[in-house]
């Protein structure tokens, strides 16, 4: 009999006793080796806690067993194998479906009858209740350490855990920099991320290495959690409650509070602004995205530039600031290179109105036609049927003539369904001329959200360089010069044409957007348009 030799361990507490997958292995094949029948087709280790379902290498061993790859599974224990209810249950019902037709374990003796399988879920919800168990008891101890002022959790930055102690105390190491941190960001004049740059770039922080991570600068995003960590202020918060911390805080919590109010933490909300065309342009040197920001001149005048995140450390980026006026001046000598002139409007739209009249007159022609036929295979089945009613039919017969009419049927209702679908592509063409024709005017007239939707339904791959903003025109619009003629405006009718016939789901994300931009019903907007 063909077997699968599984064996798992969890870091988690539930294991911490149990032998290691290594030391599972060896045992399991040693005790294999005198086993008779017993042919073990593949070993599967897995660090995975199985406390709730969801392991990868366990899932996918069952379902090789269901596909018959494997009879059976070696492993130490039945808690191996399961300690939630769901997989002890598959296991279980594997053995009633006689999918899985054997278990073997080294600490327990296990039959395929129906005292086994009863003996075999005693021990999976026991497995589960161990589980559950230790679960509240180390909520319970997690409490009691807050109560006595002490994180139960790893140590900060700047902070050790003393396990002999089970406290955490300064390190002394990390401590002097942490604090050197906060007190920049307590001056108001250096922004998180140039804190940052400073402790990682100049005074060589670095995490606290440990077995399998740590001893690498901190992130970004870790050093505004340590800034929005009430820990360093002395403060210990679990489940909506506070604790007095005993450790060495770093500020006071006065001083905790001033730095949420620079960084306008929720509930101390600090004044934003929304820019129209961050995160849609990159900037041509670096490969950044491009942001905006509001600078006020000694007049109370403001003033509102783009430039380069800077986000990158390896290299400086020198791309200068743009105004908004300048980047909206380019974006309109865009829209206007590939805006319709009022001539090539009225003639696609004529020679839209004329094709559209002519082909709803043949798709007239042609759905009369389809309905005639569809009306007539429903008579002929009728007649069919009386004709097997009056006996003048086979039963062979009857079938086969019904099966055929009915194949004609389902064919005419496909028809006329794919040529209604036919019939209504026609809709969004005239929209999208009329929509190409008024770019520009609804540009300037529209609020925030709508210029960012008429910039990304024509618009494409936005670089910012040398204060120069390059837009790539997206299908199936053009750009169009002095010497554009009808052959030209008869080719972007056929663009048109192929591009809403492709029906693909950029197809409708455009004609979504341009139903949206043409609405003439006015939206509520709250942001403020710089």
């Amino acid at each position: 009999m063909k077997y699968f030799l599984y064996c798992r361990k969890s870091s988690e507490d539930e294991d911490r006793q149990v032998l290691s997958i290594e030391s599972q292995r060896q045992e399991m094949e040693r005790l294999s080796a005198g086993w008779r029948d017993v042919e073990i087709v593949e070993v599967l280790e897995e660090s995975f806690s199985a406390k709730a379902p969801g392991r990868p290498v366990f899932d996918a061993m069952l379902k090789r067993i269901a596909a018959g790859q494997a009879d059976g599974i070696i492993a130490w224990h039945p808690d191996r194998l399961a300690r939630n209810s769901m997989d002890g249950g598959r296991i279980i019902y594997l053995l009633d479906t006689k999918g899985l037709k054997d278990l073997r374990f080294a600490s327990f003796s296990f039959e395929n009858n129906s005292q086994g399988k009863f003996m075999l879920s005693i021990i999976f919800g026991y497995s589960k209740y161990y589980v559950d168990s230790l679960s509240e008891n180390v909520r319970r101890g997690n409490r009691t350490k807050l109560q006595h002022g002490w994180l139960p959790n790893i140590a900060p930055l700047g902070y050790l855990n003393d396990k002999e102690a089970r406290t955490i105390v300064v390190d002394n190491e990390r401590y002097p920099l942490v604090q050197r941190m906060w007190n920049l960001m307590l001056t108001g004049s250096h922004t998180p991320r140039r804190i940052w740059e400073m402790a990682t770039e100049e005074w060589g922080l670095r995490t606290v290495k440990r077995k399998r991570i740590g001893g690498k600068a901190p992130s970004l995003s870790a050093v505004y959690r340590m800034f929005t960590n009430p820990f360093y202020a002395g403060v210990l918060e679990r489940d909506g409650k506070t604790y007095p911390g005993k450790h060495q805080p770093v500020v006071t919590i006065e001083q905790f509070e001033h730095v949420q109010r620079l960084l306008g933490r929720p509930g101390r909300p600090r004044k934003t602004r929304s820019f129209s065309y961050t995160g849609m342009i990159r900037c041509g040197e670096c490969g950044f995205m491009v942001t905006g920001e509001e600078k006020i001149n000694r007049f109370g005048t403001h003033y509102t530039y783009y430039h380069c995140s800077k986000r990158r450390l390896d290299r400086h980026c020198g791309q200068p600031y743009l105004s908004l006026d300048d980047i909206e001046g380019q974006i309109e000598t865009f829209l206007g290179e590939i805006s319709l002139s009022d001539r090539f409007q009225r003639w696609a739209t004529q020679r839209l109105e004329r094709d559209t009249k002519q082909k709803q007159q043949d798709h007239a022609v042609q759905r009369d036609s389809l309905i005639r036929a569809r009306a007539t295979s429903m008579r002929e089945l009728e007649n069919l049927t009386k004709l097997r009613i009056r006996e003048l039919l086979s039963d062979d017969e009857y079938i086969k003539e019904r099966q055929e009419l009915e194949r004609k049927q389902i064919d005419w209702t496909q028809k006329l369904e794919a040529l209604n679908r036919g019939s209504k592509r026609f809709e969004p063409l005239g929209s999208i001329v009329s929509f190409n024709h008024s770019l520009i005017s609804r540009f300037r007239s529209g609020n925030l959200q709508r210029r960012r939707m008429i910039l990304t339904t024509v618009g494409s791959n936005l670089v910012l360089k040398d204060k120069k903003l390059s837009i790539d025109v997206r299908k199936p619009f053009r750009r169009w010069t002095d010497s554009g003629n009808i052959s030209d405006l008869r080719a972007f009718v056929r663009d048109v044409r192929t591009h809403c016939d492709d029906n693909s789901a950029e197809c409708q994300e455009m004609l979504k957007n341009i139903r949206v931009i043409m609405d003439d019903a006015p939206q509520d907007d709250q942001s403020l348009l710089v």
